[in-house]
Formats: structure tokens, sequence, C-alpha cells
């Protein structure tokens, strides 16, 4: 028998703190059935939705970012939600030089010190597939799904990477980026509000998952390969460590190897193979080909995204 899942919302609907949170929140009390599922958080209490299934999501509301203040929250979602499938915190996007009108999806973790959170290809991608599909149908053609680099924002707020491992569930951050147009479009709202419960839809394509290593922050080689299938598989991308952080973290010595290491055993299901950026540096390839000889799993570049039947896959 199938057991229904579970998926948790972290929602900072604080306009003044979130301009994105609050409004995607809106929009989910208008689109689905809510009932209280007999817990508060921050003095409000937790909503939740069941869909035809019987998979259950919940839609939290935070005084703050989750993330910003790690360290009171992470007990509350062990407490509570160390038991679901899966866990997202939805939130902006900015950056100086960052794309805008876009829906970034990225996983948990700091590169720079090696520490990362669990990832699941599987209900990633179909989440990807979910924002997609409702980005299509609400005629949102000026915006587009893209993957973005693996971090964390509790960085930025003096956080501590050591606590980012120790929620076992899959988090992500689910975002509207990048400008105050973008975050105010209410169609974008809508559209994530409705993605939020496609995370358990099965595609029906048998994932090949990978770790991607090497690029940019959006890289357009690891973004396009989201939505690529071929003979009835696809790719499940999760963890991204970008080329600047690999430098930082100094990659190409003994450490970078068991950083690699702990990044690759924290993806959910196993790794079929480590694609990595043609233009990283061959200290780095090294290493990530180090790491392929010890899981017997294929090292290759980033154009092969484009012709996964010459990729060696090894099953």
């Amino acid at each position: 028998m199938v057991r229904n899942k579970k998926a948790v919302y972290f929602f900072c609907a604080k306009q003044e703190i979130d301009p994105v949170a609050g409004r995607v929140f809106a929009a989910v009390e208008k689109i689905y059935s809510l009932v209280e599922a007999g817990l508060d958080i921050d003095a409000q209490p937790v909503l939740k939705h069941i869909d035809d299934q019987g998979n259950e999501f919940y839609f939290v509301r935070t005084s703050k970012v989750i993330h910003h203040e790690y360290r009171n929250y992470l007990p509350l979602l062990n407490s509570y939600f160390a038991a679901f499938d899966f866990a997202g915190l939805v939130t902006w996007h900015e950056g100086e030089n960052a794309p805008d009108r876009i829906f970034p999806v990225h996983t948990m973790g700091d590169v720079d010190s090696g520490y990362f959170g669990r990832a699941n290809p599987v209900f990633m991608h179909n989440l990807f597939l979910s924002l997609e599909q409702n980005r299509v149908a609400a005629g949102l053609e000026d915006f587009r799904v893209t993957t973005e680099g693996t971090h964390w924002s509790g960085m930025v707020f003096a956080g501590n990477p050591e606590l980012i491992p120790q929620f076992p569930v899959p988090l992500v951050d689910i975002e509207i980026g990048s400008t105050p147009a973008s975050w105010s479009n209410a169609t974008a709202a809508e559209v994530l509000a409705r993605a939020l419960t496609g995370v358990f839809a099965d595609s029906g394509k048998t994932l090949k998952n990978l770790l991607c290593v090497g690029g940019t922050h959006f890289d357009p080689a690891f973004a396009g390969a989201v939505l690529e299938t071929w003979d009835g598989h696809a790719f499940g991308i999760s963890h991204i460590l970008p080329n600047h952080w690999l430098v930082s973290g100094q990659y190409e010595k003994e450490a970078g190897q068991e950083k690699l290491e702990n990044c690759l055993q924290s993806i959910e299901g196993g790794v079929a193979g480590i694609v990595f950026h043609d233009k990283l540096k061959g200290a780095y390839k090294d290493q990530l080909r180090q790491l392929g000889k010890k899981y017997n799993i294929p090292v290759f570049k980033h154009q092969l995204l484009r012709r996964p039947l010459d990729i060696p896959w090894n099953a």
C-alpha cells in the first residue's frame, strides 16, 4: 500500500520583510480548501490541504524568514515536520545582476563549508514540471522556470552552516525574482501557489539523478536539463555547486573531496552521474573523476546534457 505523502511550505507573510511570500499565501487561501491543522506557529494557525490522492500539504506563516532565524526555527521544524517528505520556503529572489521574471528553485546548502541539506531529485523534478505547466496554463510567457546554485540565505545572517543537515527533510527555496515588478505580479504568485501541490505528481519518467558542478549561479546548461526527456527518462537535478564557491571553498584540496562526498550522499535515491561545466579547471575535474571512480558512476561535461543517449550510463 502506498503511503500518502506530506509536504510543508513556509511563508514569512510580512510584506515589509518578504515581498513575495504574503502574496503567494493569499493565493493559496483562494485556490485551496484549507482547514486548521491543529497547531500554531508564531501565534498563527498552520493550515492544511488534502488532495484527492490523500497527500497532505501544510502551510505555515512565520514572523521571520526561517533561514534568517534558523537556530530558533530548527527545533520547531524538527518537532512538527521531521517525518515529512518535502519542505519548501516560499520567498523572493533579488540580486544586482540576477535575471528577472523567473521562478528559481534551489536546494539548501553552504557549498563553501561543505554542509548540505537533504535533496530529493524526484520531488524537485515534479515541482519544476508543475511550475512550468502552471506557467504555461496562465499564459505567463515572459517568465521562465530555472534552477539556481545551491546555497543558504542564513549565511548572510550569521547562520551556522552546521545546522543545515540537522533538518532531515529535503528543503528547497521556491522563489519569484528578481525585481519589484515581478514580486508584485499577481499571476506569478498564483502560478507558484498552484504549483506547490504538484510536488508529488508522478511525471511517469525514470530519473537519472545528477550532481551538477561548476558554471554560474543560474547556469543555462543545468537549467535547460530540467525539462529534457528521452526514451521515458529525465534528469534529476538537485544540488548544483557553482564555480565561484568551489574556488572559495578550496575544493581542489583534500578536504574538497570530503565536501563533494557529503553533497553526493545527501541526494536521496543516489546519483547516476556527475556533470561538470566544461570551463571548470582541471583540479576540480580531477576531484570529480576521483569521486566518480569511487562510486562507479560516469563523470561528463555539460554538453552531453543535450545528448543524453551519448552519456555512458552504468545502468
